[in-house]
Order: structure tokens, then sequence, then C-alpha cells
């Protein structure tokens, strides 16, 4: 089966127009990342996408540490030429495998970090490789000049950026073409085309990859109450989900499932296809082949610019829904 294929910039990369997030497959440390992890589902969902025409896969060495790109590698064993990976780079691990919650984009951690990549990915080559967070330390200009050395030794095929302004991704496309930029995205959080980020993309020709395209999982629909979220669930410390929007998110969720019951389409699907025509590749992470076929499906969803209107106007740009991150991960984006 083959989906709907996209160019990611002008470097020549062409992936399907939906993507799979990998991160919660696994956990973080002790913490759960959407629920409790199912190594045996998890691939199974991973082999059922390529199935489907899936096969574009996210990761990053951060989940885990190091565990998310692992579980990856058995997935793909055998198989590794008919997928196309992306990973990324950036927050520093240190020897022991732990987390030292710095940002590191010198152009000795690039080389480092490729290299545990490739092991733990267990191949020869990275398809498209993210620089994960600006390092505020490093001119980008030395970031991607490591970057655009690893494309030459074949290491990596295309060079990502991840939640940068306007100006970094700039400077860095004049240093090596960038193929692609992933920030968050949704009907619940726009700040990068409020920013003018998108805008900027499209000028340029790089491609836009948005991750939690269902705004953390609060647009599935599944999400009625704060109890609904695991004891243990990263979610429950996000400002999105504290008391304060909490109630006014479920208002807008429902005003967009009421919509999708008209198209006879779940609220994930609808917010997905939104996505999809605004010409942005989603990436929705899941762990179960069955909402991963859901999520596909969404790909060939065509909606009407009334469709489109309607959906902007129960949540217009500007729209409030809470913070994503709390304030240390804010103040690690690049707006």
């Amino acid at each position: 089966m083959k989906l709907n294929q996209v160019k990611l910039g002008s470097q020549g990369l062409i992936v399907p127009n939906i993507g799979l997030g990998c991160m919660g497959m696994t956990g973080f440390g002790d913490a759960d990342m959407y629920g409790k992890t199912d190594e045996q589902e998890a691939i199974a969902t991973i082999h059922r996408s390529l199935e489907l025409g899936g096969n574009f896969l996210d990761t990053a060495d951060l989940y885990g540490p190091f565990t998310n790109e692992r579980l990856i590698a058995k997935a793909i064993q055998g198989n590794r030429d008919q997928y196309i990976i992306a990973t990324k780079f950036g927050w520093e691990i240190d020897d022991n495998e732990q987390v030292t919650w710095k940002i590191n984009g010198s152009k000795d951690y690039v080389k480092k970090s490729i290299e545990r990549s490739l092991k733990n990915l267990k191949t020869d080559y990275i398809d498209l490789y993210y620089m994960h967070r600006l390092d505020k330390n490093v001119p980008i200009e030395e970031t991607v000049g490591a970057m655009s050395d690893l494309v030459k030794e074949g290491k990596i095929g295309y060079i990502g950026l991840s939640e940068v302004g306007s100006e970094t991704v700039k400077r860095a496309h004049k240093v090596h073409p960038v193929s692609a930029v992933q920030s968050e995205y949704s009907l619940f959080e726009r700040t990068v085309e409020e920013k003018g980020v998108i805008k900027t993309l499209n000028e340029l020709g790089i491609g836009f990859v948005a991750y939690s395209p269902l705004g953390r999982g609060f647009l599935s629909g599944n999400i009625k109450t704060i109890d609904d979220l695991p004891e243990n669930d990263f979610r429950r410390g996000i400002p999105r989900f504290q008391e304060t929007h909490f109630h006014k998110n479920i208002e807008l969720v429902e005003a967009i499932e009421n919509m999708a019951k008209e198209k006879e389409i779940t609220s994930s699907q609808l917010a997905l296809a939104w996505i999809i025509s605004k010409g942005i590749l989603p990436i929705p992470g899941t762990k179960r082949r069955k909402y991963l076929e859901q999520n596909i499906e969404a790909s060939k969803i065509v909606l009407s610019e009334s469709d489109l209107q309607r959906l902007e106007s129960i949540v217009p740009l500007g729209t409030d829904t809470g913070a994503t991150y709390d304030e240390f991960g804010m103040g690690l984006l690049d707006y």
C-alpha cells in the first residue's frame, strides 16, 4: 500500500504524508510516557505501519535515553532499507547514559552523538538527523557545520532542526540546506505560525514536521478528567493539563468531536486531516496498532475550505490552551 508522498525540503527527501512518532513506545527513566509500555505491541505497531505504507519513524537519543532507538533497531532488523529513520541529538547524555539536562550543540558532541545513535539503531546511516534543541551557547553555524560533515561522510542523509525560530533557521540554512524543521503544532498549539516560522520555512523551501499533532493526546477525546492520565504520566506536570486550562480545553475538544461525528470520523482523524491539509506533516505518536490504523486513515481524508474555516473558528489562532512544557522546558524553545 502506498500513502501520498511529500517532499521534505529541496534536497531529495521524500516521505509519506504522515509519520509515526515513537517516543511513547518506551518509558523515560522510571516514568511512563503516555501510559505503560509494551515492547511486543510497539514492534507490531511499527511493522503494521510499514504494511500500510507508513515507513517514516521518528525517535531521539533522549527517549529512554537510548531505549527508544534500541527498540526501533529490533523492529527494523533485517529490513532497515524499507524505513526512513529520523532521530535527534542535543540533550546532553553522559557516558553513564544519564541526561545532564544541558543542551550541547558543540562539534565534538555532534560527532559523539551520531556514533551512539548509529550503534543503538544498528545501522550505518540515518535518513534525517535533527538538532533536538538549540544550544544557545554555541553558534548554530558550528552545529550545522558539524552536521554537514556527517552528510559528506554518508552517515546522515538530511539535516533537520527542532523548535527553532526564523532567525536560527535562516542562519543554519546558509551553512547547509535544512530539509525539515520539527516543532509542536496542532489545533491547540500554533506558536510557530504566530511567530512567522512556517512562513520562513515556506519561503526557504524547508519542510515542516508537526509533533504532538493531537495536543499531547487532548484532541483524541480520550481525556475527560485529569484522572484519565496515569499516575506518573509526565503530562500531569504540564500547564495545559492543569486546573486553569483543563476545563476550557475539554469544551474545545467537545466542539471538535461534534464536528467529527457529523463526518463519521474521530476527533483525532479530524485534527490530523486539518494539519495535512495545510501541507504540514504530522507525526502522531502511538504504540498500538488500533490507533496507528486510525491515524493512517486520517491521511486520506479531504477537508473542504468550509470545514477548515469551521474548525479554525472553534479554536482560533492565538487561543491560549496552556503551555506545553514547564518553565524549564519553555525556556529552551528558540522563540
